[in-house]
């Protein structure tokens, strides 16, 4: 792309919202809708809220609320667009229809929640022991229960835990989150499809985020903590076959380094620091290292932020569980993070999307396209 193409891209016309039920777009209702936020986790369900004002109409009846497809387990879509160019936000189901009759008239409201497609696994309570005849792993747990639900994985899941007994006595959402936190695994659904694995460092940064760059900025607010009381290392003991003793071991995380020094290289000039994992229940040498890697991978998140972004002026849906590149924050900050989360808003003034980063480095930088854009402009 070149340089003048770049520019032309940054004056795009504002992004706006569409809003699907059933297929079909609410162009009649637009004039009604307040406001639309949705918040993208990387780890639990996406969740979408609708705000609607809702009036009397001639025959008595109100053009919200009975609305014919203002209704629980409706299919919804929700996009936002960028000219021609629509990018999915959210895709699900409503779960709930509120409506609200204040003392003052005129100013009923009608509020709409909804679940990604998470929650046609909430909906049955299943008693079973898996791994009762064969032990099973993980990947093998969340392909049958995909496969029982008719739904398909967005990518193949993480392997987990390969020599589980374990009885599941909850819906099989409830149930498969458990199992995430207990890899330190992303949970998400994504257009439909579910992904439940590590965390992808390993693909492509999303369009970078800018931060104090002039007119390139897209970036509205930006704080970061850089914490270093969190662990380098996880240690936890084994039995031997001395009876009574044990044996320590340490994990160390096992995550791309998202930068160029490591978080640790700067917390380890005052020595070890390790943290200790108590034993869960029977929990077996390679349930323990598995919770060991996950706790060490989660700890060497130490530096996290959040900001907001312009969306007309990103341009782009930003997406948790994918890097993105940030510039403008200075030498040591600079460069790939990891989306944790995300909460989009859409209303009177135009389409924000806050959100939550992490990252285990310092330094890195972005591309040097974006540093000389920024310069310029």
């Amino acid at each position: 792309m070149s340089l003048l193409n770049m520019l032309d891209d940054k004056f795009r016309d504002p992004a706006g919202c569409v809003v699907k039920i059933d297929g079909q777009e609410i162009d009649d209702l637009y004039a009604a809708l307040v406001d639309v936020s949705v918040l993208s986790p990387r780890q639990d369900s996406a969740e979408a809220t609708l705000t609607l004002e809702t009036r009397r109409v001639d025959n008595g009846s109100w053009n919200v609320q009975d609305d014919a497809r203002i209704r629980p387990w409706a299919p919804i879509d929700i996009q936002a667009t960028f000219g021609e160019r629509q990018d999915p936000v959210f895709k699900g189901f409503i779960r709930q229809v509120k409506v609200e009759f204040p003392e003052q008239k005129g100013s009923a409201m009608v509020t709409v929640t909804c679940q990604d497609t998470s929650l046609l696994l909430d909906r049955i309570e299943r008693n079973t022991r898996w791994g009762d005849d064969t032990p099973k792993s993980d990947r093998e747990i969340v392909l049958s229960i995909l496969g029982d639900n008719n739904l398909n994985a967005l990518d193949t899941p993480g392997e987990g835990q390969g020599d589980l007994v374990v009885t599941q006595n909850d819906t099989d959402i409830k149930f498969l989150k458990k199992r995430a936190q207990e890899n330190a695994y992303d949970l998400f659904f994504r257009d439909g499809k579910l992904y439940c694995g590590p965390m992808r460092f390993d693909r492509d940064a999303q369009p970078t985020i800018v931060v104090y760059a002039g007119t390139s900025t897209n970036c509205v607010s930006f704080s970061l903590d850089d914490d270093g009381h969190h662990p380098d290392a996880v240690v936890y003991e084994v039995a031997t076959d001395e009876g009574s003793e044990t044996n320590q071991q340490t994990v160390e995380p096992d995550l791309k380094v998202l930068g160029e020094t490591h978080v640790s290289q700067v917390s380890g000039q005052q020595g070890d620091f390790a943290w200790r994992l108590k034993r869960e229940g029977n929990s077996n040498q390679n349930q323990m290292q598995h919770r060991a890697q996950a706790k060490a991978n989660e700890e060497s998140l130490k530096i996290r932020a959040t900001g907001e972004l312009d969306g007309s002026l990103y341009g782009h849906v930003l997406l948790p569980g994918d890097p993105v590149d940030i510039d403008g924050i200075g030498d040591k900050y600079s460069g790939t993070w990891y989306v944790m989360q995300v909460e989009h808003r859409f209303d009177a003034n135009g389409y924000l999307q806050s959100f939550e980063v992490a990252r285990n480095a310092y330094g890195g930088g972005v591309p040097v396209l974006s540093n000389v854009l920024a310069g310029i402009l």
